[in-house]
């Protein structure tokens, strides 16, 4: 494991003490785990734009094309 030196505002290393003491963790797992939700987020939005760039129209329109044209059932219908 590595050791890394942040500065954070008083404020917000305070709210996340607070934090942590109420859920049962400590300031370092909550930035190791604050920052491995965003590194996954990244990594995903990357991942969905290639797989965007790499995708045609015409692919899209054939396959909306095999979408049945009904009604939805009565019980998925927007309010």
């Amino acid at each position: 494991m590595s050791s890394l030196t942040i500065q954070l505002p008083d404020s917000l290393k305070n709210n996340i003490e607070a934090l942590g003491a109420r859920e049962g963790y400590t300031v370092s797992q909550f930035l190791a785990s604050a920052a491995a939700e965003k590194l996954a987020a990244i990594v995903t939005m990357d991942y969905l734009r290639r797989e965007a760039a790499a995708g045609r129209r015409d692919d899209f329109e054939r396959y909306l094309q095999a979408v049945p044209d009904v009604e939805p059932p009565e019980d998925d219908r927007l309010p």
